[in-house]
């Protein structure tokens, strides 16, 4: 039996520091090369037992697992809430994680989310402190345990950080975990550790791995050990063309072995195919796989956990995030399996919706995961570039529904048809390459068109208001009645029905103005010249008269319920002497209609 690296996912809330964390390990700067600071595609990094004793130094010698475990194997998981779904992945493949917590901000809703992931698979986790140089005052001692670094702290400046960590093990606490600092823990089974780290100057890390490498002794010892010749199972990261190789496959491989001359079933958008892989590359020790370009050897074959990159024919339609199988002489068998694993990721769509591209399938899921969690019904999800034929298609949804008129696209191209296409509609286009980017742009977007939906609908409610014809100012006695009034309470709209206070109809407003400025709509407080259509001066009213907005009695049950809040307390008030005045003919105006 071979025992395999243990495979370690890193989870947390965006910006808390899992990218920088490896980019201190791994001396890269994977980070600052991510599209916002965001890891926008799972990464993996083999880290060799060498350089963890290296950096551990005598931390490990208490542990005997080193003598057999090749060293750790890291999913750079991406770090938002919108990568749930990779992060069930990444959640179900690890074998042990770290929650990374940002300890001057605490947990943010994607840290409660990852934390729900690892409670889900539960999955044996650390909880990383990260950046306690920000603590005010910290003297940073690079590279240090994190005893050796707290030792030389000021006291206040220790008893700051012993505050904020005891606000994470109370946060933990209320979601069902007893947790301690690392060095206080008295049971690893039943107590997670917490270690204090800075992955910007590497203070703590030392006692980080070590606690990683402890958890896979204690707990681990049998789920890593692969049969001499199980075939392997991966997952695609990436498909791309490489510079004297053609198209290659980024892949990490967390089961068994695979070799040189293997044939491999690998999922297309609809199928399942098999190839021969020609070559197989290995990234060189702690180089990141997406960044490692040439720094690649050729290998005859290759033990989880790895990642790797291969080298085979008729590769162009492999979907990225889907499966990977070595296929002996159980092709149907692994092919039935995979269809099988795609189906439980099906993306369920609805017959109108907005439609959603992607480049890879992971991104997609995410995507789709996160749309759905705000109630946004999809139409159409897939991988690709947007075609015309995508824009046509928004085009049909968006006039029946303009809020499904919407194209979201994730880290692909705008085809140039459909750069042309979009000119010639109003299909609104989010695209960009940091997804948590892309649908907080058009959250946002729906918001301000729901709240300009709402308050033409507010707008279109007759809001009750009161008027006064000012004595001796009528100025017309009929075609149209005008006269001087002024508002007792509300606001008057132009086209408003006036109604007498005997519930005898007047006329509509026809027109105001103001020192010769025609007006809309006239406040509460205000004396203007009114114009009252089909109304006569002696016989529809009165120099002196109080007259009222008329409210249709649907717009009254709604202003009584939903909207008393938007009421003033003078519109209030005139809302229910309308009641009164409506209910000398109905008694049972305004009342709820029976059922």
């Amino acid at each position: 039996m071979n025992i395999r690296s243990p495979i370690v996912s890193v989870l947390g809330h965006v910006d808390h520091g899992k990218t920088t964390l490896l980019d201190f390990i791994r001396g890269s700067a994977i980070a600052t090369k991510e599209a916002g600071g965001i890891t926008q595609h799972i990464g993996a990094t083999e880290i060799p037992m060498e350089i963890i004793e290296n950096i551990c130094g005598n931390f490990l010698n208490k542990l005997t697992i080193k003598d057999t475990i090749p060293g750790l194997f890291f999913i750079d998981t991406p770090g938002h809430e919108a990568f749930t779904t990779l992060r069930k992945r990444g959640g179900a493949l690890a074998d042990l994680a770290i929650l990374i917590v940002d300890m001057n901000e605490g947990f943010k809703p994607q840290t409660y989310e990852a934390l729900n992931i690892l409670k889900m698979y539960k999955t044996p986790f650390i909880v990383a402190a990260n950046k306690i140089d920000r603590v005010y005052g910290w003297q940073v001692n690079k590279s240090a345990s994190f005893i050796d670094t707290f030792s030389k702290q000021d006291p206040n400046i220790q008893q700051k950080l012993e505050k904020s960590l005891y606000e994470l093990v109370g946060i933990l606490h209320n979601e069902g975990f007893e947790s301690e600092r690392f060095d206080r823990v008295t049971n690893f089974a039943s107590q997670v550790s917490i270690v204090p780290i800075s992955a910007k100057t590497g203070e703590g890390i030392p006692e980080l791995l070590t606690m990683l490498m402890g958890l896979a002794q204690e707990y681990l010892q049998e789920q890593l050990q692969i049969e001499a010749d199980a075939p392997a199972k991966g997952t695609i990261l990436e498909v791309k063309e490489e510079i004297g190789l053609g198209l290659t496959i980024d892949a990490v491989i967390y089961d068994g072995i695979i070799k040189k001359d293997n044939n491999i079933a690998l999922m297309t958008s609809d199928d399942v195919i098999s190839t021969k892989i020609r070559s197989l590359l290995k990234p060189l020790p702690l180089e990141e796989i997406r960044e490692a370009k040439k720094k690649f050897r050729k290998v005859d074959e290759v033990v989880a956990a790895a990642g790797i990159k291969i080298v085979a024919p008729n590769i162009e339609n492999v979907v990225a995030g889907s499966p990977l199988r070595v296929a002996r002489d159980d092709l149907d068998t692994v092919r039935n399996e995979m269809l099988k694993e795609i189906d439980d990721i099906k993306i369920d769509t609805e017959e109108t919706g907005i439609l959603v591209k992607a480049d890879t399938l992971g991104s997609l899921e995410a995507l789709v995961n996160l749309l759905q969690d705000a109630e946004i019904p999809i139409r159409v999800a897939d991988i690709g570039d947007v075609s015309r034929r995508d824009v046509v298609d928004a085009d049909i949804v968006q006039k029946e529904e303009p809020l499904h008129g919407v194209i979201i696209a994730f880290n692909v191209k705008i085809l140039p048809s459909a750069a042309e296409q979009l000119k010639k509609s109003d299909i609104k286009l989010f695209d960009g390459n940091v997804i948590y980017q892309i649908t907080e742009d058009h959250q946002a977007w729906v918001k301000s068109i729901e709240e300009k939906r709402k308050k033409e609908w507010l707008d279109a409610i007759i809001k009750p208001a009161k008027i006064r014809i000012i004595p001796k100012l009528v100025f017309r006695q009929s075609k149209p009645a005008i006269a001087g009034i002024e508002v007792l309470s509300g606001t008057v709209k132009q086209g408003a029905t006036l109604i007498r206070e005997d519930g005898g109809r007047v006329g509509t407003v026809e027109s105001m103005q103001d020192k010769g400025d025609n007006l809309q709509s006239v406040p509460r407080g205000q004396k203007v010249a009114m114009a009252i259509k089909n109304a006569i001066h002696g016989k529809d009213f009165e120099e002196g008269d109080e007259l009222y907005v008329d409210i249709p009695e649907k717009h009254f049950r709604l202003l009584e319920t939903e909207l008393k809040d938007k009421l003033s307390e003078d519109e209030f008030e005139t809302l229910h002497q309308t009641l009164d005045i409506k209910r000398k003919e109905e008694p049972d105006w305004g009342n709820p209609p029976a059922f």
